[in-house]
């Protein structure tokens, strides 16, 4: 059985996905709400949260939240985040980048070739692949169809400027509702999509 690419995004009601974790995460463009989830964190969205993790058995990233993690995540094997930390650090992590980084956090691998061919290889390989943040990169999954499961965590609260998974100037894409788990304490919404097509269907209301 194929394995499954789920991307995991959290992001605003207007759609800000930047740097949700962190003030100093991604201060790219000015973006001056850096650690915006942090607040809003309760015991349902965060056992949702952890559900995915617990499951996955290999991580997809682009390579700045690639670095990100790098950089964090390998020195919190003995921390108050130590789980996710271990969970990280021992399954195999696959950067897209169009350059030739280095990467030096154990088990990271390049993604090589066309990216459909690619993500086909790592389905073959693995059961529950996950995309985690990575907004420009999964912004190309989606748009191409290429992943199961599109997990967005609507948090209650409106930023304005800041990266979005969906901008204004499209790409145009078809989802299903998949699932939409109960509201967590502090008013986050998980919405589960799955992919419908490349081109949304119009139609007139009424007739």
């Amino acid at each position: 059985m194929a394995g499954r690419i789920s991307i995991d995004i959290f992001m605003t009601l207007d759609g800000v996905a930047q740097a949700p974790g962190a003030p100093e995460e991604d201060p790219e463009g000015g973006f001056a709400y850096g650690g915006w989830q942090a607040p809003l964190l309760d015991d349902t969205a965060g056992a949702q949260v952890d559900e995915g993790i617990s499951s996955m058995d290999a991580l997809l990233l682009g390579r700045k939240t690639y670095d990100i993690f790098a950089a964090y995540w390998p020195h919190q094997l003995e921390g108050t985040d130590s789980s996710i930390a271990r969970k990280f650090d021992a399954i195999p992590k696959y950067v897209a980048s169009r350059g030739t980084p280095e990467l030096g956090w154990r088990d990271s691998h390049l993604l090589d070739g066309e990216l459909a061919a690619a993500a086909a290889g790592l389905r073959e390989r693995h059961q529950e692949i996950h995309v985690i943040g990575s907004v420009d990169f999964a912004r190309t999954l989606v748009a191409e169809g290429l992943f199961d499961s599109l997990n967005l965590w609507v948090h209650p609260i409106v930023l304005g400027p800041g990266k979005r998974l969906f901008p204004p100037d499209g790409p145009p894409a078809a989802l299903t509702l998949l699932e939409a788990p109960a509201v967590s304490e502090k008013g986050v919404v998980l919405l589960r999509y799955g992919w419908s097509g490349a081109a949304p269907a119009t139609g007139t209301i009424g007739s």
